[in-house]
């Protein structure tokens, strides 16, 4: 029996499906298969015999190794993001929300990169070269030797690239405008994507010379296309933020020649991405000290410490289901501290709503969260504000204990640097730094927390009668 010729593959997804369907088995989206060519241009087809493989050197695992060659923009910010910089040969895919400001960066780092002296080539596949250029005289690029081009078609932009001395970055914004002659599919499909991505990728192991592709993203934040595509290329970017502020995080999901944990911090302005050093002061920088519900998290980003506010507001509800609303943060976690709280320290949240929120804007997801939003419901319940100067982190758990986290003493350098004198952590944690005066409060469970909030609460409402 013949082979079928066509078959249907999910746009979002990638799942291949024997017939036409109207909802994806994969991911449940509805009218995302379309019918392609199953050959696409890729393998040799039906019949055709396989060539016989040759022998490959075997060697073993010890031995030199060399540092994989970087090349750095300058950007400090993005270049603590990819693990010191782009490395030669790398294929880089950054994704991000529409309007984030994925080409306003990367044509900085293209300028920053032509300045020193490097070959880069920028193609464009949604935006005229009129449009890029207007971009650079805004970010004041225009004066530097970037080259540039306006073109989809995979074999025309091999050609371009291909021509003259090897280029040092290669960009091309985006992945889904591509198109190959070898693929009988419409722009932005599984087929084409994949295939443009393969023959870029394919081009930069050769020549040595490092790619950046530009990726669209769903409305779950997930890069669109193939999840094989973040398989096959050395690393993945995604550019986050929120359009009500103005800072953006460029965070590292994926990297084989770098940590996984990074982020780089950029604030955004009329003349383009700003770099934040100290991301800690830009969360911390309109904080309310004397409001309730609010407490200090001293968090980690791979090896950069951030401060930032968790807020909660606690009200009794008028529903008979209680709302829970959280930004920021788990949802699942959120529900887990509120149990505990209630099973073991007795506090009653069965007829409150909850509402918690990171300030900024700002995504936590590490469990050492747990010490500081348990601190800040309670705060709000009792509604006693917390000491200014303080702040939390620690792991809580079922039981009611608080957990040790790690790089414990970077947090707490980072809030004496910013003027914190206290904190509240866990009794377990190691390399507590010594001789500080009894100034870190060490907590065993979530009663001695709670009991602890209320005793110095209580203590800074009698202090100005006392005076």
């Amino acid at each position: 029996m013949a082979k079928p010729k066509t078959q249907f593959v999910c746009q979002n997804c990638g799942t291949v499906h024997s017939r036409w369907a109207g909802k994806c088995d994969g991911c449940g989206e509805w009218n995302t298969i379309v019918e392609e060519d199953p050959m696409g241009g890729i393998g040799g087809g039906p019949g055709r015999a396989p060539k016989k493989g040759r022998a490959v050197a075997l060697t073993t695992l010890s031995g030199e190794t060399e540092q994989a060659p970087r090349i750095h923009t300058g950007i400090s910010e993005l270049d603590r993001a990819t693990g010191g910089g782009f490395v030669r040969g790398s294929a880089v895919l950054i994704g991000g929300d529409p309007g984030i400001g994925k080409s306003t960066l990367l044509m900085q780092a293209a300028a920053a990169l032509s300045r020193r002296g490097h070959r880069i080539i920028y193609v464009s596949g949604e935006e005229a070269v009129a449009q890029v250029r207007l971009r650079a005289q805004r970010l004041d690029a225009a004066n530097t030797e970037v080259l540039l081009a306006a073109e989809t078609n995979v074999e025309d932009i091999l050609a371009t690239i291909s021509e003259g001395k090897r280029p040092d970055l290669v960009i091309i914004d985006s992945i889904q405008t591509l198109w190959s002659d070898t693929a009988d599919s419409a722009p932005g499909t599984v087929t084409q994507v994949r295939t443009g991505v393969q023959a870029m990728i394919r081009f930069a192991k050769q020549t040595g010379a490092a790619m950046v592709l530009v990726g669209h993203v769903t409305k779950e934040g997930q890069i669109a296309g193939p999840r094989v595509v973040e398989h096959m290329v050395d690393a993945v970017l995604y550019f986050e933020g929120d359009r009500g502020h103005h800072y953006r995080i460029l965070r590292t999901v994926k990297n084989r020649f770098g940590p996984t944990d990074e982020i780089g911090v950029f604030e955004m302005s009329d003349k383009g991405l700003r770099e934040v050093s100290n991301p800690s002061e830009l969360f911390l920088g309109e904080r309310n000290a004397k409001a309730p519900g609010a407490a200090v998290f001293a968090g980690m980003e791979g090896t950069r410490p951030v401060l930032v506010e968790v807020q909660a507001l606690v009200a009794p509800t008028s529903l008979g289901t209680p709302r829970r609303a959280v930004v920021g943060w788990d949802s699942s976690r959120l529900s887990m501290i509120l149990a505990v709280l209630e099973a073991h320290c007795g506090v009653k949240l069965g007829q409150h709503d909850v509402y918690l929120n990171v300030a900024g804007g700002y995504r936590i997801s590490e469990p050492a969260a747990d010490l500081a939003v348990a601190s800040a419901l309670v705060s709000s319940l009792a509604g006693l504000a917390l000491p200014a100067d303080c702040v939390y982190f620690g792991e809580i758990s079922l039981s009611g204990a608080v957990r040790p986290v790690s790089q414990t003493a970077q947090r707490l350098k980072e809030a004496e640097k910013l003027g914190f004198a206290g904190a509240m952590l866990p009794a377990a944690s190691a390399e507590v730094p010594k001789g500080t005066g009894g100034r870190w409060t060490e907590i065993d469970d979530l009663p001695d927390l709670v009991a602890r909030i209320a005793g110095s609460s209580a203590r800074l409402r009698q202090a100005p009668e006392d005076d």
